[in-house]
């Protein structure tokens, strides 16, 4: 009953957009973008924070209008800085922080935009980039580790800001072909090929992308930093081939595959290997 609902309900919205097109085709490409960069999910109350983020040093800082939110378990000068994915928030890492702690480090979780206690209604990888860089000039973090989108805009971002202060990135179920992710969501909506059209130029026009380029492959290739990549090859959400691309273009890369841990990629053996990479 569940899918019946949500099917009616996506071709109901993708049939108003299409609608909308041919009368007023800016107007519905801005829709269709509303409807594609807003995450459903993945904010907090700051009033009812999950517990593993009341323990921690928290910031707000400001940016073009809008501010995101840090956490921070405060620990010895080396910085891992930890970047979550789509409808998700810095909660994410429980897991991992019990090995990540091991070491002494200090770690810090970020908040994308429209997501945790980070402001907006729009999520986009280059804004998101733009928070980790203002981290990483004000810590200098030597490790980043970023979660499927996140992990995505980790690689965006050491591809295009080019920082010597990371010696070693962890890429965790990341997707590599946005054009994928784009396609996927037209034909779920069934939208028509002017609003095909009209989003590819979006992001040509606000964030002078051309998504052909606009992957995880080509971002890695541009990479000089020490990498691990894990995916596992029963992910449903991002498949296991988007990982082997970006591993097919990072130089100075490992690649990890696992089994059993889904897109989410919580597990023991996982955790201690990326302790490994970094720290031994």
């Amino acid at each position: 009953m569940k899918k019946a609902l949500y099917f009616l309900l996506t071709k109901s919205i993708g049939f108003y957009i299409n609608a909308l097109s041919f009368i007023f085709p800016d107007k519905a490409t801005q829709l269709a973008y509303a409807f594609f960069s807003e995450p459903r999910d993945g904010k907090l109350a700051k009033d009812n924070l999950p517990e593993i983020l009341r323990e921690t040093e928290k910031e707000t800082y400001q940016h073009q209008g809008g501010f995101f939110q840090t956490y921070t378990w405060k620990g010895n000068e080396n910085t891992i800085l930890l970047v979550h994915g789509w409808e998700s928030n810095a909660s994410r890492w429980e897991n991992l922080l019990r090995y990540l702690k091991k070491s002494g480090s200090t770690i810090i979780a970020i908040d994308a935009p429209a997501h945790g206690l980070s402001s907006g209604k729009e999520f986009n990888i280059p804004q998101y980039a733009t928070f980790i860089d203002i981290i990483v000039q004000k810590f200098n973090p030597k490790h980043l580790i970023g979660h499927s989108l996140g992990g995505k805009t980790c690689l965006y971002y050491q591809s295009t800001y080019q920082n010597n202060s990371i010696e070693k990135m962890v890429i965790l179920g990341s997707p590599s072909d946005f054009q994928i992710i784009l396609n996927n969501y037209i034909n779920l909506l069934s939208l028509n090929s002017k609003i095909s059209k009209g989003l590819e130029n979006h992001y040509l026009n606000h964030f002078n992308l051309q998504l052909e380029h606009f992957s995880g492959k080509s971002f890695a290739s541009k990479i000089k930093t020490k990498g691990l990549i894990a995916h596992d090859i029963e992910d449903t959400i991002v498949l296991f081939e988007e990982g082997k691309k970006i591993a097919s273009a990072w130089q100075d890369a490992i690649f990890i595959e696992t089994k059993g841990l889904g897109h989410s990629l919580h597990g023991e053996e996982l955790y201690q290997k990326v302790y490994q990479f970094l720290f031994e």
